[in-house]
C-alpha cells in the first residue's frame, strides 16, 4: 500500500504564479531522503489566507485521504503567516511537540528560530505538519522529527513508514 502524502505551500506571490515556487517538490525530495517507503503526493499552493488553507487541509485529509500533510510556509510572526492558525482550526488533537522539536533543533542553524509557530495535529486519520517555507530549513526540521513520524501513523491505523537508516550526510546549511 501506498502512502499518500498531501504538501501545501502557502505562498500569496506563488499562488498567483508570479514565480515557480519549488517548495513542494523540495518537501518530496526531503521525504525521498528521510524515508525508504514510496509515497503518492498531491500537491497545493495556496495564498496566505487561513479560510483557503483550511480549505486545502480539510480537502487532503477528509476526500483525498492523506495519511500525511505537510505545510510549506506561513508559520512566522507576521501577520499574514497563518498556517499554524488554520492548522489548529481543522484538528482535533494539537501535538506541540512536533514544532517544539523543529524550533529547537533549528535553533543550531538560526538565532531567531524560537520566533517560528510551527505545529502539527490530526485531523480524522491524517498527521498534519508545518514547516517553514525555506528549502534547507524544511530539511533541518525533517532530521529533527523524522523518527517520530512513522509511530504517529502507525497509532492513526496506517502502514508504518519505513526510515533510512542514514540520512544523507550533505550540509544542510
Amino acid at each position: 500500500m501506498i502512502l499518500k502524502v498531501g504538501i501545501v505551500t502557502a505562498t500569496d506571490r506563488g499562488s498567483r504564479g508570479e514565480y515557480d515556487f519549488l517548495t513542494g517538490e523540495t518537501v518530496q525530495q526531503v521525504l525521498a531522503e528521510f524515508f525508504k517507503t514510496t509515497f503518492e503526493y498531491i500537491h497545493k499552493v495556496v495564498p496566505d489566507e487561513q479560510d483557503q488553507l483550511e480549505a486545502a487541509l480539510i480537502d487532503l485529509s477528509d476526500n483525498a485521504a492523506c495519511a500525511l500533510i505537510i505545510t510549506a510556509g506561513g508559520t512566522g510572526p507576521a501577520p499574514r503567516d497563518v498556517t499554524p492558525d488554520a492548522t489548529e482550526a481543522v484538528c482535533r488533537k494539537m501535538l506541540p511537540g512536533f514544532g517544539e522539536k523543529m524550533r529547537l533543533h533549528s535553533l543550531q542553524f538560526v538565532s531567531t528560530a524560537f520566533l517560528s509557530r510551527q505545529t502539527a495535529g490530526i485531523r480524522n486519520r491524517t498527521l498534519i505538519i508545518n514547516m517553514p517555507g525555506k528549502p534547507r530549513s524544511i530539511k533541518q526540521c525533517m532530521e529533527a522529527i523524522a523518527a517520530g513520524i512513522p509511530h504517529t501513523l502507525l497509532l492513526l491505523g496506517h502502514e508504518k513508514p519505513e526510515l533510512r537508516q542514514q540520512p544523507s550526510n550533505e550540509p544542510t546549511h
